[in-house]
C-alpha cells in the first residue's frame, strides 16, 4: 500500500463527485468510497499489517483523504437541487379502473318481478309473522289434525309449545289474519319465507313463497284463470299454460297450473320428465269453510287463492338445476344475475 494508491483513490472520488447529477448518485459514491467495507476504510483496516515506521504516514494520509472526500460530498450536495418525489403521470383520457360491486340476489330479483306484476294487476302487498300459531297455519285453512303436513317430520315446531307454535309452512296464514281484520273486497299478495323439513337438490328447509287472495261479491274461476294467465305470460313471455284438477284443503275446486316446458319446448326432456309440461303453482276458489272460519258469509262472498314458490320460478326461468346454489353464496353463480 503506497501514498500513490491513496492519491489515486482521492482523485477518482473527487472526479465522480464533481460529475454527480443528483443526490442519489452522491449517496452511491459515498457508499463506494466511505462504506464500512469499501476503499478507504479497507485501507485503514490494513494499516496494522504495514511496517511500524510506515503506519503513521499512511494513517494520516488515509484520514486526510477521507475528510477531503466528505467535504467534497457536502459541497456538491449543496450545489444540487433538492430531490423531489415525482408523481406518476396520469392519463386523464383513460377509463377508470373497474370496481367490483354487489348484485341483487336472484331470489330477490324474482320476488320483485312477481310482486311488480301483481301490483300492476291491482293487488296490495302484505306481510305477516314467520313464527305462527297452528290455528292460523292449519286449523283455519281446513288442514285437519290428522293431515300429514302437521307431522313433526314435515313441520318445524317451536320447542315446549305443545304443537301450538311453529315456523309457518306457507304464507297462507297471513291471508287468514287479513280476512279476520278486514272486510271484503280484498286483493292481496303475500311474499315471504316459509319453512319445511326438506333438504335436497330440489328442496330447501327454508324457501320463499308468494300467495295471493282475491275476495269480492262476484268472483269466478274465469277471473282466477285470467289473473294467472296474465301473470305467467308476463314472467315467461307468452308461454302456453294449462290448468289441471287437483286438491287442496283450503280451495274448492282446486287446480295445478302448468306451463309448457321452457327447456325442450314441449317435446319431452329430463326436466319435464318427458311430459312436455312443468308444474308451476297451485290455485283454486276459496273453500266456504275457510270463509266461515274468518267470519265471512260464503253466501255473500266468493274468492280465489293461489300460491307459488319463488325458487321454483327462478329455477325454471334461468335453467338452474340445484336449489342449493341460491344459498351457498358462491360469487361465480351470483355474478351471472
Amino acid at each position: 500500500m503506497t501514498e500513490d494508491e491513496i492519491e489515486e483513490i482521492k482523485k477518482k472520488a473527487i472526479f465522480e463527485i464533481a460529475n454527480a447529477l443528483n443526490r442519489k448518485d452522491l449517496e452511491e459514491i459515498k457508499i463506494e468510497y466511505l462504506g464500512r467495507k469499501k476503499r478507504l476504510n479497507e485501507i485503514i483496516r490494513r494499516i496494522k499489517d504495514l511496517p511500524i515506521d510506515k503506519r503513521p504516514l499512511i494513517g494520516q494520509l488515509a484520514n486526510k483523504t477521507k475528510r477531503e472526500i466528505e467535504e467534497q460530498l457536502k459541497r456538491r450536495e449543496k450545489e444540487l437541487p433538492p430531490s423531489r418525489y415525482k408523481l406518476p403521470s396520469i392519463d386523464v383520457t383513460m377509463p377508470p379502473a373497474h370496481l367490483p360491486y354487489g348484485r341483487i340476489h336472484p331470489i330477490t330479483q324474482m320476488s320483485n318481478q312477481i310482486i311488480d306484476v301483481f301490483i300492476r294487476l291491482g293487488f296490495e302487498i302484505v306481510e305477516g309473522p314467520e313464527v305462527e300459531y297452528s290455528s292460523y297455519n292449519f286449523d283455519a285453512l281446513n288442514i285437519l289434525p290428522d293431515h300429514p303436513a302437521r307431522d313433526m317430520h314435515d313441520t318445524f315446531y317451536i320447542e315446549d309449545s305443545e304443537g301450538e307454535v311453529l315456523l309457518r309452512t306457507h304464507t297462507s296464514p297471513v291471508q287468514i289474519r287479513i280476512m279476520k281484520e278486514h272486510k271484503p273486497p280484498l286483493r292481496i299478495v303475500v311474499p315471504g319465507k316459509v319453512y319445511r323439513r326438506d333438504a335436497d337438490i330440489s328442496h330447501s328447509p327454508m324457501f320463499h313463497q308468494v300467495e295471493g287472495l282475491l275476495v269480492d261479491n262476484e268472483v269466478s274461476f274465469a277471473d282466477l284463470k285470467g289473473v294467472l294467465n296474465a301473470f305467467l305470460h308476463e314472467i315467461f313471455k307468452g308461454v302456453e299454460v294449462r290448468f289441471r284438477p287437483s286438491f287442496f284443503p283450503f280451495t274448492e275446486p282446486s287446480v295445478e297450473v302448468d306451463i309448457r316446458c321452457t327447456v325442450c319446448g314441449g317435446t319431452g326432456c329430463r326436466v319435464c320428465k318427458g311430459t312436455g309440461w312443468l308444474e308451476i303453482l297451485g290455485a283454486g276458489m276459496v273453500d266456504p269453510e275457510v270463509f266461515k272460519n274468518v267470519g265471512y258469509d260464503p253466501e255473500d262472498y266468493l274468492g280465489f287463492a293461489f300460491g307459488l314458490g319463488v325458487e321454483r320460478l327462478c329455477i325454471l326461468k334461468h335453467g338452474i338445476d340445484d336449489i342449493r346454489l341460491f344459498f351457498e353464496n358462491d360469487l361465480r353463480f351470483l355474478d351471472q344475475f
